[in-house]
């Protein structure tokens, strides 16, 4: 069997709506997310508070994300950081074509 290659970049952003995730891969310790984010922001009240840390990267575009203490991160192509689980945070704000990875790291 050869392995199939894909391309993060291919594909419209736009045709997905505000906000869409792609599972890439996926085991009992990890799972990688394509999201691609058009001028989004997570809903007023809403915070993610998930039980596994998060690496995320911003592949094009541009994000800010809130922090449930008020601390805002600008996030520009290439930025990256690791979200440790259940830190409170949503997304203030992405560009009108932003492109993230997001690496879900399942506690041991």
């Amino acid at each position: 069997m050869t392995p199939r290659v894909e391309n993060l970049f291919a594909g419209p952003l736009d045709s997905f709506g505000r906000e869409h995730f792609l599972t890439l891969f996926e085991n009992e310790t990890v799972r990688i997310e394509r999201i691609a984010s058009r001028s989004y922001g997570s809903p007023a009240g809403f915070w993610y508070d998930q039980p596994q840390s998060e690496w995320v990267i911003v592949l094009r575009g541009h994000a800010v994300l809130e922090f449930e203490d008020g601390e805002l991160v600008p996030l520009q192509e290439g930025d990256y950081l690791l979200i440790p689980s259940h830190l409170k945070h949503r997304v203030q704000q992405t560009g009108p074509d932003t492109l993230w990875l997001a690496v879900h790291i399942k506690e041991q």
